[in-house]
C-alpha cells in the first residue's frame, strides 16, 4: 500500500520538539504527506505562528504535497456534513455552562470527564423556546443513537492490531459552537477522507480522540484510515513536551545554532 499520511498542528504557538519528532516520522513513511493548519479556533490561531510552522517544517527539511489546507477556510463544507448528521437525529443542542457541566460531573456516581447529557432529555418545544430566546448553546453528538446507527465499528492500530472501538467512553461530544462553527473530531475525520489518508500517525495523546472518530467516519460514511499513535518526548521534567515549553520550540533551538540534521538523527537513533 502507498502510505498517505498528513502533519496537522494548530497554529496556536510555536512547534517544539514533539511536534518535530511527529512530522518526521509521518513523512518518513509516506509517498504522499500533506501539511493541513487546524485553525478553526479564530481567537487563538495567529497568522505568525502559521508562518513558523512553515519556517520550521522547510527548516527541518520536510516537504509537504501541493497547498497547505486551512480549515478556517472550509466552514461550509464542515456545516453539510453537520446538516447531514441533525438530519438523522443524531445532534442536540446543548445550553450547559462549563460551570454547570462542572458541577453535574462531581455527583456521586458521575462519569469523570463525561457530559453528563443533561441537555439530551430536554423536549423539541423547550430546545426551541431557549433558542429563540438567544439562549448559547454548542451541538453535541448523541453518541448512544449514533452508535445504534452505527453499528460494529473497529479499527487497525499498528502497536495491538484490531480494535474495537468504543465511543461512548468520551460520551456526548461537542461538533459545534456559536463562536468555533465545527470541532476538531468533525474537522479532522472529513479532511483525511478528502485528502485520501491512508495512515494516521499522531502522538499516543490521542488514542482515545481515535474511538469517537472512528464513529464520525461510519457515519459520514468515510473509510478509516490505519492509526499509528507513537510515543511522546517529554521534557527534563517527565512531563510530555507542550507549547508553553519554549525552550525545547524549533524557534529557539534553531536561534541557539543548533542543526536540524541532529534532531533527525536523534529521533532515528
Amino acid at each position: 500500500m502507498s502510505i498517505i499520511s498528513r502533519f496537522a498542528p494548530s497554529p496556536t504557538g510555536y512547534l517544539h520538539l514533539g511536534h518535530a519528532y511527529s512530522a518526521w516520522l509521518g513523512r518518513s513513511r509516506a509517498a504522499q504527506w500533506f501539511l493541513r493548519l487546524e485553525d478553526i479556533d479564530t481567537t487563538r490561531c495567529k497568522p505568525e505562528f502559521a508562518d513558523a510552522i512553515r519556517e520550521d517544517l522547510a527548516w527541518l527539511g520536510l516537504r509537504w504535497e501541493g497547498e497547505v489546507r486551512l480549515q478556517s477556510a472550509h466552514f461550509a463544507d464542515y456545516r453539510a456534513a453537520l446538516e447531514g448528521m441533525a438530519a438523522r437525529g443524531l445532534l442536540y443542542p446543548c445550553f450547559c455552562s462549563r460551570a454547570e457541566i462542572a458541577k453535574a460531573q462531581s455527583a456521586p456516581h458521575a462519569a469523570e470527564g463525561i457530559y453528563p447529557g443533561t441537555c439530551r432529555h430536554l423536549s423539541a418545544a423547550e430546545r426551541t423556546a431557549r433558542m429563540e430566546n438567544g439562549a448559547p448553546y454548542a451541538l453535541r453528538l448523541d453518541t448512544m443513537r449514533a452508535c445504534a446507527q452505527a453499528g460494529a465499528l473497529w479499527f487497525f492500530e499498528e502497536a495491538t492490531g484490531w480494535v474495537e472501538a468504543q465511543p461512548r467512553r468520551l460520551g456526548d461530544v461537542v461538533l459545534a459552537r456559536k463562536d468555533t462553527p465545527t470541532s476538531y473530531h468533525l474537522c479532522v475525520v472529513h479532511d483525511d477522507a478528502l485528502q485520501g489518508v491512508t495512515h494516521v500517525i499522531r502522538g499516543e495523546d490521542l488514542r482515545e480522540a481515535t474511538h469517537i472518530q472512528v464513529l464520525l467516519q461510519k457515519l459520514l460514511g468515510y473509510e478509516t484510515p490505519i492509526y499509528h499513535h507513537h510515543r511522546l518526548l517529554l521534557g527534563p521534567d517527565g512531563q510530555r513536551l507542550a507549547k508553553r515549553d519554549k525552550a525545547q520550540t524549533l524557534r529557539a533551538l534553531r536561534a541557539e545554532g543548533v542543526h536540524p540534521d541532529t534532531l533527525l538523527r536523534g529521533f532515528a537513533a
